[in-house]
Order: structure tokens, then sequence, then C-alpha cells
């Protein structure tokens, strides 16, 4: 039984191509990271922000292998259709924010810090993505997919 599924898994042209958008994306980041800095970090791989967006990546995968699989026209593609322009925006919109504020934070930190008054953990910046960037990762997933899933 577990060699039948895995074996299927391993047949999702959906899954794949969603996994591999992910991958790409993610793998780009850190070549990208190598090159700039010197060094490898592991934290490039699993962590959040930066060129291309991994989660627009991810989501316009699944959204186009779904709509090359099941059709364009079905309620699957619409609903993962409308799940994937909610992740664009959360990805562009709400977590820029957020690493905006947290820049800001760092900055009274730094300020209060020097003062001698308090020691703080900084907060993570890089949260959210610019447009380019999930842009990019849409490119990304949807050309993935269209060799993936097909």
């Amino acid at each position: 039984m577990e060699d039948n599924f895995f074996a299927e898994i391993a047949q999702n042209r959906v899954l794949m191509a969603t996994f591999l958008a992910w991958f790409v994306a993610q793998a780009f980041k850190v070549i990208v990271g190598i090159l700039r800095e010197k060094r490898f970090d592991f934290r490039w791989f699993i962590g959040t922000g930066g060129m291309p967006s991994s989660h627009s990546a991810t989501v316009c995968a699944l959204t186009t292998a779904i709509g090359l699989t099941y059709g364009f026209y079905s309620p699957l593609f619409a609903t993962t259709f409308i799940f994937t322009i909610i992740v664009l925006f959360d990805a562009q919109g709400m977590r820029r924010t957020v690493g905006k504020q947290a820049e800001i934070l760092n900055k009274v930190l730094d300020d209060i810090y020097w003062k001698g008054k308090i020691q703080e953990d900084r907060l993570k910046e890089l949260l959210g993505h610019t447009p380019i960037e999930v842009f990019a990762g849409m490119l990304v997933g949807i050309i993935i997919a269209l060799f993936v899933a097909r």
C-alpha cells in the first residue's frame, strides 16, 4: 500500500508542479544570496521575502495546473483562482506593511538601546514582497505548471 501511495503522489502533476515552483523560487533566492553575500545561509531556503516570491510561484503553479488538469471552467479552478488572488494581495500588501512596521520598531529599539534603557530582540523586517517580486513569482509558477502539468 505504501508503494502505491508514493507512486500516486509522484504522478500527481498538480502537486509536482506546485512543489517544483516553490522549490525553484526558493532555490533562486539561495543562489542570489550566495552570489551577493559570498556565503551560504540555509535560512535563505526556508525564509520569507525576497525575489521571486515563492508564495506567488506556489499558488500560481497550483492554479495553472488545476486549470490545465480540470479545465479553466471548473469550480476547482475558480476556487484556487480566488485563493491565489488573496495570497498575491497578501504577499504584496499586508505582509509588506508588517515588514515596514517591523523596520520602524527596530529603529525605535535601536534608539532606546543606545540610550541604555532597554535591550530587545530585533523583529524580522523582510516579510512581504514588492510588486516586482510577486510578479516574478507568478511567472515562475505559471511557466513551471505549463511544463509539468500538461
